[in-house]
């Protein structure tokens, strides 16, 4: 561990030293907290800071600040000062808890002359409750989060972490950005505590980090059963002890196969976040229905059907989640077809079945990844490259259907020019003309509409 921190981004370091630079003329002291420290303790640079001020108080903070940055307040409760433009966030000590929504005001409970060491014991894990002062080098860490670090050990600061359930999850996505274990201590008090009553939005936000920023995502799956909470999702508890078949699985049960999965899904995410996110989750989701028809025939473990049985519990895990609307449109199909990529490229399938698939999953570019990582999930098979994936996106490349299912070359309006009227028979018609289309029988709207024209009723 590094005895001195660096930080080195001069889009944070500037405004950094300004702060500092106001703070100390007034009086105060400006400490770098929480996230920004363990980042700088394990010798990476953080992409945003975190301060906290004492010895000023909050009038002469607000004053301090929009003197030089345009400031917004964001709630008196949480007391915490974003500057605009600047992923910068500056609070200042308080003598409730942060997450406590009886406080009544930021003025009320502000205690500027809070020592650095008792606000520090407010926070959730010793790996964040550590301070650096930008100005005199000095490193406070009174509960050895360096050590934790150096050991990957998620410990809790003190019993107070009860008063936030949340901080669960958020063991959750730390434990699979820096893979750490959780102390048995920690995890035996996690085990007490209820996510029942958190908003969904709370509970969105660890979810995406632990799947858009998570090096390990298996050590947070292995974080949440160790601290019992699989018991609030049922869809994740229902993979471990569920067989497979171990000439095509030799890793073991589907639980151990999609934490591989989830691995391998985190070495090649792309820094999409709307991609990485809905190829995530289809990773995480492609063998829910495995639980729900798993049997043993003739001697071997067989789960037909598992994939159209998957969507009704991706949907229900999604639901709890989040609202996000949509978004259990995007990785519903890729949990209904991840087969599909190897299936195609063994039937040598034709160009029809590949535009049909793209209508079905809208994305194929998405459904090779989480193929793909299926097909990693089974050490110690060794990865030869997804031939079925590769051919796959060829094909649908040359088709142009990759990243989008076929558009419809005959259209309402044209049908209404050759004199079909709107109702049932269009629809039909329009219908059958997107089938001709994804079957290659026409590629332009002249011979769209020489089809239609073909198609109509006789009496037309």
């Amino acid at each position: 561990m590094p005895v001195r921190f660096r930080l080195d981004n001069p889009a944070l370091a500037q405004p950094l030293r300004q702060i500092e630079h106001v703070i100390r003329r007034a009086g105060g002291r400006t400490w770098l907290v929480g996230g920004c420290v363990r980042d700088l303790a394990l010798g990476r640079q953080p992409r945003d800071l975190d301060l906290e001020i004492h010895g000023i108080s909050p009038g002469l903070l607000h004053t301090l600040l929009t003197e030089h940055f345009p400031v917004q307040f964001v709630g008196k409760a949480f007391g915490v000062f974003k500057l605009a433009r600047l992923p910068i966030d500056i609070a200042l000590p308080l003598r409730r808890p942060m997450d406590d929504a009886s406080i009544s005001g930021l003025l009320q409970q502000a205690d500027p002359d809070m020592g650095i060491d008792k606000a520090l014991a407010r926070r959730d894990f010793t790996i964040n409750a550590m301070a650096w002062d930008p100005d005199t080098l000095e490193i406070r860490d009174p509960f050895d989060g360096q050590a934790d670090l150096s050991q990957r050990r998620l410990r809790h600061v003190s019993d107070r972490f009860g008063e936030d359930p949340l901080r669960v999850l958020r063991g959750m996505q730390l434990a699979a950005r820096y893979d750490l274990t959780g102390a048995p201590d920690t995890l035996a008090l996690c085990r007490t505590l209820t996510q029942d009553g958190l908003p969904s939005e709370r509970l969105w936000d660890e979810w995406k980090k632990w799947l858009l920023q998570g090096a390990k995502p298996s050590a947070g799956l292995h974080w949440l059963r160790d601290c019992g909470w699989l018991r609030f999702y049922p869809e994740l508890a229902a993979l471990q002890g569920c067989p497979q078949d171990a000439e095509w699985h030799p890793e073991g049960d589907v639980w151990v196969h999609t934490l591989h999965c989830l691995d391998a899904f985190a070495v090649e995410r792309t820094g999409q976040d709307d991609d990485d996110l809905a190829v995530g989750l289809g990773v995480l989701c492609h063998d829910f229905g495995k639980p729900s028809t798993t049997k043993e025939e003739a001697g071997r473990i067989t789960s037909r059907g598992h994939e159209p049985e998957g969507e009704a519990p991706t949907r229900q895990f999604l639901a709890r989640l989040t609202n996000q609307i949509g978004l259990a449109d995007e990785v519903v199909p890729l949990v209904r077809c991840h087969l599909r990529p190897r299936q195609l490229h063994d039937a040598k399938a034709s160009d029809s079945a590949v535009r049909r698939l793209a209508k079905q999953v809208g994305r194929i570019d998405r459904l090779v990844r989480v193929a793909h990582a299926d097909h990693l999930g089974r050490p110690p098979k060794p990865d030869d490259g997804f031939p079925a994936g590769v051919w796959l996106l060829e094909k649908a490349r040359a088709l142009a259907v990759e990243r989008e299912a076929p558009a419809p070359i005959v259209m309402g309006r044209h049908l209404l020019e050759l004199g079909v009227q709107p109702g049932p028979a269009m629809g039909k018609l329009l219908e059958a003309c997107y089938e001709a289309q994804l079957d290659g029988l026409f590629s332009i709207l002249e011979e769209g509409l020489a089809y239609a024209r073909r198609a109509l009723p006789p009496m037309h």
